[in-house]
């Protein structure tokens, strides 16, 4: 069942699809539109810890959905009204468990609610992605790029895509990997110019603001925003 009120208030723009409400940038993404006062229907697999007029937050079995077939998200949104997508989906392979459950995650499961997203009215992706995704790139950067690639065929008017190098902030988990990450991001930040700025580790908090700002942006198109863009489109909030 969903948390919080049965359908969204009338507010000062677009209503806002949310997936990956719970994670380091989701989280973040989440405050910053409730805190521009649009409404919000953000699905997520355990219930948020919060209750407020104008999100609406449906929970479903991520192992269920993934199954062939499935339709249980799809009934779960039906009947619901968004003009803009932001996802910020992601796992890393390590707690994935295998490259499968990976690619379910940060390729099929973006698609499978790209797809919902056309089907409820959403005119303006937004996909919180990675720097260097490339179809022949490594495995995680080439399975990004194979969800950039399927959102493309999903036909939305606008696409944002939100290409971050390592995120920074406080997780509800630790990654020792990304610590030590973190330390060696640090440390080469001030060598990563020109063509390698892209590169640079990039605080959590202004990716959400970036993509804040982008779903109360109109237009058409295809943008990619990296390390210098979204830089940009947070401070200017």
């Amino acid at each position: 069942m969903p948390i919080g009120p049965p359908s969204a208030l009338a507010i000062a723009g677009p209503r806002v699809l949310l997936c990956g409400a719970s994670g380091l940038v989701g989280e973040r993404v989440l405050q910053g539109l409730l805190d521009a006062g649009l409404a919000v229907l953000a699905p997520t697999r355990r219930p948020l810890a919060r209750s407020e007029e104008g999100l609406v937050n449906p929970v479903f079995d991520t192992d269920r959905v993934l199954r062939p077939g499935d339709r249980s998200l799809e009934n779960l949104l039906r009947g619901e009204r968004a003009s803009v997508w932001i996802c910020a989906l992601g796992t890393t392979r390590a707690r994935a468990g295998t490259p499968a459950a990976f690619a379910a995650i940060d390729r099929d499961l973006v698609l499978r609610f790209a797809g919902i997203a056309r089907r409820i009215g959403v005119r303006h992706a937004i996909l919180v992605s990675s720097v260097g995704a490339h179809p022949r790139a490594g495995f995680y950067l080439r399975i990004k790029a194979e969800a950039e690639r399927g959102l493309a065929e999903q036909n939305f008017p606008r696409v944002d895509l939100l290409r971050p190098g390592l995120l920074l902030g406080e997780r509800s988990e630790r990654r020792p990997a990304e610590v030590v990450g973190k330390v060696l991001a640090t440390t080469l930040r001030p060598l990563l110019l020109g063509p390698l700025e892209r590169y640079r580790a990039i605080e959590a908090a202004h990716v959400a603001a970036a993509a804040v700002a982008l779903a109360r942006t109109g237009g058409s198109g295809w943008f990619v925003h990296e390390y210098a863009a979204i830089t940009r489109l947070a401070n200017d909030c």
